[in-house]
């Protein structure tokens, strides 16, 4: 049975269509997705992620310990500071991305993608065993709320005092919002300016209640699954399960910059990965854009136009609001960039392929 978030009530009453993901039952959507996405790019978009999870990392040694575990260079984080980051298994293939905060010196909180969290908090266990860290899996008692789009710096900061120009991209701070207390991030999943807050589970509704009500006169919309979905695609984020697997390691993506070779000692994977580095990848993850209507989907070939020839496949794919055009995300072989197209259902569909993303907010 999918796990209900904090914001049941509050989607149930807003005549949301609900969905199992990951074992959560999420919005999919609350009208139309379309304006939803329209919503996020023009205006605001409310997202409930309280199935993402939250694992906390303490002690004196905690930044070591994560320097140990995951790929990137964790203890070299400044207090107040956030690192999107990678946990491998020992032959280099990527169990999760992440997002790292350092709360103070002592304190971590690593954010973990929904279906993967249990085992991501008992890889950091078994990890940092030789540390003198904890670690600390308080995914239950946490709720994530997220303001994204141009208008969500004035809708927050209608309801709180924190310093938000001045808090940076992957930044955050402690900050009460509507009487609430909450960790504001200025980070996100939508190619957008926003903020992503954790509350308490049981602040969640009055949360989003007070951030309907601000965003109101800003247009200020919910969103659910599926806009969330279209907006990172456009903005060509990764989604775990589909450009990110263990059988893929960070170089097969494109991400080899978030590896830190450069840190101090060893770290898991890193026998297996430290070869790759100077080793282009046979294949590499690609944008498609369609020059037809019909979408190139999840697990669709990607074949050669002249003989059909399979040269990838397809990882991410829908329709683009903003473009107007159907788009994928696909990993190809690495010679191939011209005259192919997407095999949907036996018929040819010709693409273009283009370098990611395929949207970047204007500054």
């Amino acid at each position: 049975m999918s796990r209900p978030t904090p914001l049941r009530g509050v989607h149930e009453a807003l005549g949301a269509t609900l969905t199992d993901f990951a074992g959560w039952l999420m919005p999919l959507r609350y009208g139309s997705e379309s304006a939803e996405h329209n919503a996020v790019r023009q205006a605001a978009g409310l997202f409930d992620l309280s199935h993402m999870g939250e694992i906390f990392v303490t002690g004196p040694q905690a930044g070591e310990a994560l320097d140990y575990a995951l790929v990137g260079h964790l203890s070299a984080l400044e207090p107040g500071r956030a690192r999107y980051t990678m946990i491998v298994d020992p032959d280099g293939g990527v169990l999760d991305d992440l997002i790292v905060y350092r709360l103070t010196a002592d304190e971590f909180m690593v954010v973990a993608n929904a279906s993967n969290y249990p085992r991501v908090a008992a890889e950091l266990t078994g990890r940092a065993k030789d540390f003198d860290a904890a670690v600390d899996d308080r995914s239950e008692q946490y709720a994530l709320v997220a303001v994204q789009g141009p208008n969500s710096r004035a809708i927050l900061g209608g309801l709180t005092d924190a310093d938000l120009d001045g808090l940076k991209y992957y930044a955050g701070l402690p900050a009460t919002v509507a009487g609430i207390q909450v960790l504001i991030a200025r980070t996100g999943y939508t190619g957008e300016d926003g903020f992503e807050l954790f509350a308490a589970a049981g602040d969640a509704e009055p949360l989003w209640a007070a951030l309907t009500e601000a965003g109101g006169p800003h247009g200020l919309v919910p969103a659910g699954l599926s806009a969330r979905d279209t907006l990172r695609l456009e903005a060509g984020m990764p989604l775990y399960g589909n450009e990110l697997t263990a059988e893929l390691t960070p170089f097969d993506a494109g991400l080899g910059r978030v590896v830190r070779f450069d840190k101090p000692g060893d770290f898991v994977g890193r026998a297996a990965l430290e070869p790759l580095r100077d080793v282009p990848p046979a294949r590499r993850l690609v944008g498609l854009i369609a020059t037809g209507r019909r979408v190139p989907r999840h697990g669709y070939p990607v074949v050669v136009a002249d003989d059909g020839a399979v040269v990838g496949e397809v990882t991410s794919g829908a329709p683009s609001q903003t473009l107007g055009r159907p788009i994928a995300m696909a990993y190809v072989d690495s010679d191939r960039s011209e005259g192919l197209a997407v095999s949907i259902r036996g018929t040819h569909e010709a693409v273009e392929v283009v370098d990611l993303p395929f949207y970047r907010r204007k500054k």
